[in-house]
């Protein structure tokens, strides 16, 4: 464990990462997953995506930039057979790296080229992670300090929808739902954190899980759901809270907040 997941693991900081995309090598359908995956990582600081945007094989792409509020990088193809948009995004990473505040970096290809890349951003002290199709070649994957296939994660949040469609005779204030984000869902959400992020007791800091929580729900508030307080909330959705005292003597309360799910 490198010293950005141990930071990570304990809740002192919340990453920084910025999340490079090559539209040439990618699918629309996708940058869902790509998104929803780095938020479980960290802030995303900076969302960039790659191409010749004059160019009609990027067309269905422009659709997703305005949806999760990607800039546009534009590099013309200048010249037949030639990827250009590999050297633009490169160097732009190079960019980043040496004045951008950033705890690591997100690389969305499938693409080999980039094996270089990801070797040099981990010399220089940056978390790594790589999206791409089952079909990146193994150097790239490699080179990264976590890599996830995207095709496959996007196959089972399929399937994982189609075993848990709701019967249409339960779905009866379908605009009342969409307004906020189901706590079924808040719950899942919080027992993944809880198996990726607890420690070997299974305890992890209730603030870490808030964090989050909100990461990934923008809309995320324990108000929402009836509850002045985070602990509230947890205890309903039966997690086990405990308090720990704190030595940090700028704490008011003297305590520190951890969950573990209920054994």
């Amino acid at each position: 464990m490198n010293e950005l997941e141990k930071k990570k693991h304990t809740g002192l900081i919340n990453a920084k990462f910025a999340v490079l995309i090559d539209a040439d090598n990618n699918s629309k359908d996708y940058i869902k997953v790509v998104f929803d995956e780095m938020t479980d990582e960290g802030i995303i600081t900076y969302k960039r995506m790659y191409g010749d945007w004059t160019s009609p094989n990027l067309k269905s792409m422009k659709d997703v930039l305005l949806e999760y509020s990607i800039t546009p990088m534009q590099q013309y193809s200048y010249t037949k057979g030639k990827n250009s948009t590999d050297s633009a995004m490169i160097i732009d990473a190079m960019d980043i790296l040496y004045t951008g505040d950033v705890d690591g970096f997100c690389l969305v290809s499938s693409d080999s080229d980039f094996t270089k890349l990801a070797s040099r951003l981990r010399e220089a002290g940056k978390f790594v992670i790589g999206m791409g199709r089952q079909q990146t070649p193994k150097a790239f994957v490699s080179a990264c300090n976590k890599f996830k296939f995207v095709d496959l994660i996007n196959e089972n949040m399929a399937q994982e929808a189609q075993d848990k469609e709701i019967p249409k005779v339960e779905i009866k204030n379908q605009e009342e739902q969409n307004s906020k984000t189901p706590i079924e869902e808040i719950k899942k959400t919080i027992t993944k954190i809880i198996e990726e992020k607890s420690d070997d007791e299974g305890w992890v800091l209730v603030s870490l899980v808030g964090i989050m929580l909100q990461n990934k729900y923008s809309d995320f508030d324990s108000r929402n759901y009836g509850h002045k307080k985070m602990t509230s909330l947890l205890k309903e959705l039966d997690f086990e809270i405990k308090a720990f005292k704190e030595s940090d003597a700028s704490r008011k309360s003297g305590q520190v907040f951890y969950i573990r799910l209920k054994k």
